[in-house]
């Protein structure tokens, strides 16, 4: 069965432990523009920086502001846009709900940072050598039976890592046993198609503002990553048919080309 993570944005106290765990077990780099001039925090997503908590103020009853912490990744879709987009396999879902990339593959074409809704694959630009980054759902952790690092290190428990169905009865049971709580919806349950990381909220996400952050909540229930798939299966019947023609034009020159010279040929006294 497909793992998930589930998300709970009210038990989440912007520690960013998630942000330090993530960035140790993944060996990443602490320079470069993602970083505050003190060096210690992550302005966005890149190829150094695989989760990051972002933080926003909403309005609430009686005039009073509510404080939001929401950690930002990988969604792990079900169906990811950015697998069904790469066009030599080096993204793929593996079973286990992690969506993995390998960098044997890769051929730069960064189709899928195009293809992803939530804006996440990001590329290494001041590398020489430079491959797609992302968040790996810790898959060698879990096949060794370990939680994801973030997970692993959160205090107020306010990540859960099961089985993705599993996980999305516990969100339920949460919204109908605390109503007043949460908002009525389990962002990822269905959005996209489904994402393995699911997320519950006091307020709406819609509320949240996080578009500048490239993470879209009007995405509706279809797989982005079906179109994709199917566009991309009609590529090489597109490239052997133009590449087919080519050579029909090509033959068809060489014979014309043939039959002016015989005939310029036959033409000489």
């Amino acid at each position: 069965m497909a793992k998930g993570m589930l998300i709970d944005t009210t038990r989440c106290i912007g520690c960013r432990g998630c942000q330090v765990s993530c960035k140790a077990w993944n060996e990443l780099g602490t320079s470069g523009a993602a970083f505050s001039e003190t060096g210690t925090y992550p302005r966005h997503l890149d190829a150094n920086n695989f989760t990051r908590v972002l933080f926003r103020e909403v309005a609430a009853e009686g005039g009073r502001v509510r404080s939001v912490f929401l950690k930002r990744q990988c969604m792990h879709c079900v169906e990811p846009a950015c697998e069904a987009a790469c066009p030599v396999g080096a993204l793929t879902k593996t079973k286990d709900g992690p969506v993995v990339y390998e960098d044997a593959r890769c051929i730069g074409c960064r189709y899928c940072m195009v293809a992803c809704p939530f804006n996440v694959p990001k590329f290494q630009w001041e590398a020489r050598a430079p491959f797609i980054r992302k968040c790996t759902f810790c898959a060698d952790r879990q096949a060794a039976g370990m939680k994801p690092a973030c997970a692993a290190t959160c205090p107020a428990e306010a990540i859960t890592v099961g089985e993705r169905p599993a996980l999305v009865a516990e969100a339920h049971r949460r919204i109908d046993a605390s109503p007043r709580r949460y908002a009525p919806a389990v962002f990822g349950e269905r959005t996209a198609g489904g994402t393995s990381v699911l997320y519950l909220t006091a307020v709406p996400l819609e509320a949240l503002g996080l578009a500048g952050e490239g993470f879209r909540t009007d995405l509706g229930d279809e797989p982005h990553g079906r179109a994709t798939r199917e566009w991309m299966a009609k590529v090489p019947w597109f490239a052997l048919t133009v590449g087919g023609l080519a050579l029909g034009l090509y033959q068809h020159n060489q014979r014309k080309g043939a039959v002016q010279a015989q005939e310029r040929k036959e033409g000489q006294p």
